[in-house]
């Protein structure tokens, strides 16, 4: 049988009007009946785009040359942006960055709930560059170029970035790019490591404040793990080695203490330690802001007790066991709840139990579900909270504030609610991600009476 060959793509620039951008923070604009997705390109502009790819419904470009610019659009401050795939939305203006993504987030919760009645609440903002306390730095080297290269994907691509710096990363981190290939580069063993996780808590804390997971995908020969050693002890950072799947991480420098990083929240007189492979939240002061937001949306009272769903490590549980009687907080991670746990022990706080739960099973038998709350905090993955909202509506609790990394779940899950009770009081965008078109969000549901 034979195989179709793929037509050649036309390597003349097209002329496009954008009209508006996708989700995804890419233009939209129509050519010759189709829909084209215009990597690079922004409202109102008239660009020149090369086409890369065509499909029977849609075609993809990237700009090629801006013929009419937007007033929003701004010179990129990373030098590697056209290259580097891990940001998409630096050549947008960081204000109009954040109304974008609240513009997407009131379109589809209105689209779900059928009525706009919801209070449109200011969207949280912070630092738009070095805000980046987790991220995987992919690594490779590259036979032809004689080198190691330390960073992102490319764009669209499974190479790396050669980049010595990244704009959006916590300083601390971003200033090791520039060392790190010739770090790896001198191993004996360069080829076998594939990747460098990182991970940081807050800088001013006393001790060490960040930490790089070297994984490795053969055994490291002593001189190496000096190497490693001795580059931790000079920039001051916690060096864990992964020589196979999660549960061999381990730490290696310094051998003093416990395997944990550490960040405030000192609005409730609260510190919190993690491991460098937990869940944390990317951005501290949006983290922040989203607790207090969340507190006040909850109107906590002393006798009230309330479920915290995919409760992590805590980082909504512990601030609101200051402000009510009980919190109990639920995780399908039992290393998840023993750290929840652990974070409650040392900041003294004995209202609040956390508990192991698989949130997509039934959960008919698990003692905690046959509790009373008048208070739920929701904070599920890109995938929703879809399994748990039927024992959720059963439990009849007055307020569910409900934080969500995807606005499309979100907005399924809202529609709900609404058919179930529940009237959605509020939302609004959070920029966790700046200069990225990922969109962080938080809504607020009232109980209906009668």
């Amino acid at each position: 049988m034979r195989r179709r060959r793929r037509k050649k793509l036309p390597t003349e620039p097209i002329a496009l009007d954008i009209e508006k951008l996708s989700h995804e923070g890419r233009g939209i604009a129509h050519h010759e009946g189709k829909v084209v997705f215009v990597e690079g390109a922004l409202v109102g502009e008239k660009v020149e785009a090369v086409l890369t790819s065509r499909r029977d419904s849609y075609d993809e470009a990237r700009v090629q040359t801006v013929l009419s610019s937007s007033p929003a659009r701004v010179e990129p401050p990373c030098q590697f942006y056209s290259m580097c795939g891990g940001c998409s939305l630096q050549h947008l203006e960081a204000q109009a960055q954040i109304t974008f993504k609240q513009n997407m987030l009131f379109e589809k919760l209105t689209h779900a709930v059928g009525h706009a009645e919801y209070e449109k609440v200011a969207p949280m903002t912070g630092p738009v560059l070095g805000y980046r306390r987790k991220a995987r730095l992919a690594v490779r080297y590259v036979h032809k170029k004689e080198q190691v290269l330390v960073g992102f994907r490319e764009k669209h691509s499974t190479f790396i970035t050669h980049m010595d710096h990244c704009e959006v990363l916590d300083e601390r981190i971003a200033g090791l790019l520039p060392e790190l290939p010739g770090l790896i580069g001198g191993l004996t063993t360069f080829r076998a490591i594939p990747q460098i996780e990182v991970a940081a808590g807050d800088p001013e804390l006393e001790g060490v404040t960040f930490a790089l997971i070297f994984r490795h995908l053969e055994p490291l020969p002593e001189r190496d793990v000096q190497s490693l050693l001795d580059f931790a002890r000079e920039k001051s950072f916690a060096l864990y080695l992964q020589p196979g799947g999660m549960e061999t991480v381990h730490k290696v420098f310094p051998m003093e203490g416990i395997d944990r990083l550490y960040y405030r929240l000192p609005e409730f007189d609260l510190t919190l330690g993690f491991h460098p492979t937990d869940f944390t939240q990317v951005n501290a002061q949006i983290n922040r802001q989203m607790i207090s937001k969340t507190m006040e949306l909850l109107d906590l009272q002393p006798e009230d007790s309330v479920l915290d769903l995919f409760c992590g490590l805590g980082n909504f549980t512990l601030p609101v066991a200051r402000h009510c009687k009980q919190v109990i907080g639920i995780e399908g991670s039992e290393t998840m709840v023993e750290r929840g746990s652990e974070n409650a022990r040392a900041n003294g706080l004995t209202n609040t139990s956390f508990y192991a739960a698989d949130l997509a099973q039934p959960l008919t038998s698990a003692e905690w579900i046959k509790q009373d709350y008048n208070k739920v905090i929701l904070d599920p993955p890109r995938s929703g909270a879809t399994e748990i909202l039927p024992e959720i509506v059963k439990l009849a609790p007055e307020r569910i504030v409900y934080i969500s990394c995807n606005p499309a779940t979100l907005a399924r899950d809202a529609a709900f609610l609404e058919e179930h009770g529940y009237s959605m009081f509020c939302a609004g965008a959070m920029d966790m991600f700046p200069q990225t078109a990922h969109v962080e969000s938080m809504a607020m549901f009232k109980k209906v009476s009668g």
